[in-house]
């Protein structure tokens, strides 16, 4: 999480508060209360996580001064920022909450320099190929469990860019040195099967090498909608991406990115709690600034809820659900909006039938072994849950309270909070690693109980 961020953030002008002083303000343990009365609620949410950390390192390799409006601000975000301070960028994040990046026009002000990247995953993915545009060296590093997380898969991709490429403890992992050297204009190949983040950072520092790029993805791809999130942020800064059919290579041309004014919408995988909060109350939930035209793949989750029961209305940027008396179980595959994975698995057990959940073998890579970490918090609540390689079957039956661990993933921590809201005893440890997404998720399900 973010054990570092009082330092980290400090160099980020405008930002007056560290993200450990907000986990510090976290008791151990907090106990959801079930609610009283089904909610009905507007719930208006931060922006994208995943649109935020593609729109800050493209406005930093674009030449000139672009606004991030809407940004997310919190653990991911902030330890981005803070490495593009530490590279040489200008970064300042307004009184509104607005971010203004002073863009290097396709270069790394900084010769060389140390970056901490947290436990952020497209932070890691995304700066090594950024780094490979300087002279370097650049060290990039981060929390033990980034350091578990492979990145085989992009070093490869980079040495067969020309860029010269260390790890320094363990081939493949992190700490990396990256120095400079990388060169364009031809074609490589790199693996989907464990992370779309590869490919997605690639793809982003690809109009600035000489040359251009094109990119060949290597096996099936997972979280498909990510790579979309990635090409649709180059193109609205100015990049010419072409996409052969069905996703076999993507063709970027040379050319610098152009500073622009850009607005991050909602998080659709925050969204997901508070749709599934509706969905297993009764309730109804409206969520402003996500729809038909959302550039998130997990407003898709809507479509799951509906499969279980709920009634949901879908328009341009509006989202409403209303939960059905007793929720059906499915069988659904998750591998395109696996971030949702988990808030499915939470509802599940109060669901009328089993729910499978399935082709999501890569979320072991995550933050943790996130499906090892479901199951064994299912099973500390009492219910019974079949685990194989990549998937879950979880069979609906009575909760008992129970302590839940969060193994320092936020997202363990929002999806268990909705048992609370039905199940009475409900409590969750560590609730302060939610700060590394959404630090006011706690306040925003309070305010389920008042209507938003």
């Amino acid at each position: 999480g973010g054990a570092r961020a009082v330092s980290g953030v400090s160099g980020v002008p405008g930002v007056d508060f560290g993200i450990e002083e907000v986990r510090g303000s976290f008791p151990e343990e907090m106990e959801v209360a079930p609610l009283e009365r089904p909610p009905d609620a507007t719930v208006r949410l931060p922006g994208s996580k995943s649109i935020t950390n593609r729109a800050l390192l493209v406005a930093a390799l674009a030449g000139g001064t672009s606004r991030i409006e809407n940004p997310l601000l919190a653990d991911d975000p902030f330890w981005l920022m803070n490495a593009l301070v530490g590279l040489g960028f200008g970064v300042r994040v307004g009184e509104e909450g607005a971010v203004e990046v002073a863009g290097g026009g396709g270069g790394i002000p900084a010769p060389s320099a140390d970056v901490f990247v947290g436990n952020a995953g497209t932070v890691a993915r995304f700066l090594p190929p950024a780094l490979a545009l300087g002279s370097g060296p650049y060290r990039v590093d981060g929390t033990p469990r980034m350091r578990e997380r492979p990145v085989a898969e992009l070093v490869e991709a980079l040495r067969a860019l020309g860029a010269r490429v260390e790890c320094e403890e363990r081939e493949g992992h992190l700490p990396l040195v990256v120095r400079g050297g990388a060169r364009g204009g031809g074609e490589i190949s790199v693996s989907g099967e464990r992370s779309s983040q590869f490919l997605s950072g690639l793809l982003i520092s690809a109009p600035c090498l000489p040359g251009g790029l094109t990119v060949r993805p290597r096996g099936a791809l997972v979280s498909r909608p990510y790579v979309d999130i990635t090409v649709r942020v180059m193109r609205s800064f100015g990049a010419s991406v072409e996409e052969e059919p069905s996703g076999a290579a993507f063709r970027v041309a040379p050319g610098a990115y152009r500073a622009t004014a850009y607005r991050v919408e909602p998080d659709a995988s925050a969204a997901s709690y508070f749709l599934a909060a509706a969905a297993l109350t009764a309730g109804r939930v409206v969520i402003p600034g996500l729809g038909r035209s959302s550039l998130q793949g997990d407003v898709a989750f809507a479509g799951i809820l509906r499969r279980m029961g709920c009634r949901v209305s879908l328009s341009e940027d509006r989202i409403e659900l209303a939960g059905p008396p007793r929720l059906r179980g499915v069988e659904a595959d998750m591998n395109a909006i696996s971030d949702t994975m988990m808030t499915l698995a939470a509802i599940a057990p109060f669901a009328s039938s089993p729910t499978l959940i399935k082709n999501v073998a890569h979320t072991r890579l995550q933050e943790t072994d996130r499906l090892a970490a479901v199951a064994a918090e299912l099973s500390r609540l009492g219910v019974r849950v079949h685990e194989t390689p990549d998937s879950l079957r979880i069979i609906p039956g009575k909760i008992r309270p129970a302590a839940i661990r969060t193994y320092g993933d936020h997202r363990m921590a929002m999806a268990f909070s909705l048992v609370g809201l039905r199940v009475r005893g409900v409590r969750i440890l560590d609730p302060g690693c939610v700060t590394k997404t959404l630090p006011g998720y706690f306040r925003l399900l309070e305010g389920l109980r008042r209507g938003g």
